[in-house]
């Protein structure tokens, strides 16, 4: 499996709307690239840590396709139009990461 991790640094004036995120962008993950191999999608939003030390990112979303020549294909087709959409959330030029995903 593949899976693709954006993260969205949190840093000062960065802006990050959550609601936006899960309910309209994801929206839109699925629609695209469910047809085009998408397993899952799943995000994670930071939350106040021990202390209330504030959390390093203010979100992080994961794709999991089952190989890469689905990822890539998806992509190529419909990366453009995702990328796009980030803007309506947040001000954070996000960070992308693919990696093999193991269950262990």
């Amino acid at each position: 499996m593949i899976r693709i991790c954006v993260t969205y640094r949190r840093s000062e004036g960065s802006t990050f709307d959550v609601d936006y995120y899960q309910h309209v962008h994801f929206k839109l993950v699925h629609e695209l690239l469910d047809p085009l191999g998408l397993v899952s999608a799943e995000m994670d939003v930071g939350i106040p840590g021990v202390g209330g030390t504030e959390a390093p990112f203010h979100a992080i979303g994961y794709l999991v396709f089952k190989n890469m020549d689905d990822c890539t294909a998806a992509f190529e087709k419909e990366g453009a139009r995702l990328v796009a959409d980030v803007i309506n959330c947040t001000n954070i030029e996000p960070v992308i990461q693919i990696s093999n995903y193991l269950s262990v």
